[in-house]
């Protein structure tokens, strides 16, 4: 049996870096990089040579599932937080689209753009956890959901956060404003610690809303789905990537499982805020009335007025309904 080749270094990518290769792995470390002891086969097509080909399709199935998922929230238009949460999809969406340009090499590692690229992936990410934090708070009307407050206040402030972290991205790759690629405390902080705390707070707030504020409480079930599959992915990515490489003969690595994991927790979470979300049908676009919700509004008389005035099966238009009899005309008095 393979053992586990993990190594776990405090302010360090050293460890995780050799376990898996990470967008950010080439830049830090050594001059060089540092690679990974065990990483998924390359294909060449159309002279390009892939990295990571299993993850590359496994990216496109994301792209594609978030674009529905976007589609459907935007449809739901009075559902409470959609504006809110609509913006952690479009992260996602962007983070996965620059993963699969930087993990499977169309963006090469050799050229001038990559590290900046790589800055602004990693501000991605963090701005998406931190964009989900947020929305955990959107429930519980600290401030009326679809507001400019709201609204503007989640995308402003995940905006700065990505500014952020994607200066101490590029910052420790150029060697600037005192960080290295030798110093990376900062960015691991941010990277690690910071993201794993935002999701935290995520999922005890879910937890307190549904508990507090819901009578059905199927929706636990949801949120308890996303915090499992987000673990799994994770320690799927930095403790058995090895092991999996190795075991699959380098066909795939924890990369491809673990982004299978996050995948599916994006999806529990679209699931959760749909479960806890109710459309308001009166105003909805495109909503249709019954009938019969018409006519428990109108008289007896309005009623057989109407259906009296229905051509019959002759075609004939039956008036033999009786009028309404209006008082006489005052003399020199007309009816305009």
């Amino acid at each position: 049996m393979t053992d586990i080749i993990y190594q776990f270094n405090a302010l360090s990518f050293d460890g995780i870096c050799r376990t898996v290769p990470l967008s950010l792995c080439p830049l830090i470390g050594y001059a060089e990089g540092i690679a990974p002891v065990c990483y998924s086969r390359n294909i060449e097509l159309g002279g390009t040579i892939i990295f990571q080909p299993s993850t590359l399709i496994l990216d496109i199935v994301a792209i594609i599932m978030t674009m529905i998922m976007i589609y459907h929230i935007r449809s739901k238009y009075t559902a409470v937080g959609r504006q809110e949460i609509v913006m952690f999809f479009y992260l996602y969406l962007l983070s996965t689209i620059l993963d699969m340009l930087l993990v499977t090499g169309i963006i090469p590692i050799s050229s001038s753009v990559y590290p900046w690229f790589t800055a602004i992936h990693i501000g991605t990410i963090c701005a998406t956890f931190w964009c989900l934090m947020l929305n955990g708070f959107v429930g519980f009307q600290f401030a009326e959901d679809g507001t400019n407050v709201s609204i503007w206040s989640i995308g402003i402030s995940s905006f700065v956060w990505f500014l952020i972290t994607a200066f101490l991205a590029i910052g420790t790759f150029k060697g600037v404003a005192g960080l290295s690629h030798e110093k990376q405390g900062a960015l691991w902080v941010f990277y690690i610690i910071f993201n794993y705390v935002l999701f935290f707070i995520y999922i005890v707030s879910q937890i307190i809303l549904v508990i507090n504020t819901l009578d059905d409480l199927w929706s636990l079930g949801d949120i308890l789905f996303v915090a499992t599959f987000f673990t799994v992915g994770q320690v799927l990515i930095y403790v058995f990537s090895v092991v999996i490489c190795s075991h699959t003969k380098h066909y795939v690595d924890g990369l491809f499982f673990g982004a299978i994991a996050h995948l599916i927790t994006v999806m529990m979470i679209y699931k959760y805020w749909d479960s806890i979300t109710k459309e308001d049908l009166e105003f909805a676009v495109g909503a249709k009335q019954n009938v019969w919700d018409v006519k428990e509004f109108m008289g007896e008389d309005d009623q057989s007025q109407t259906y009296n005035n229905y051509p019959s099966s002759t075609g004939i238009v039956n008036t033999s309904y009786e009028e309404e009899e209006h008082p006489p005309l005052p003399p020199h008095q007309s009816s305009y």
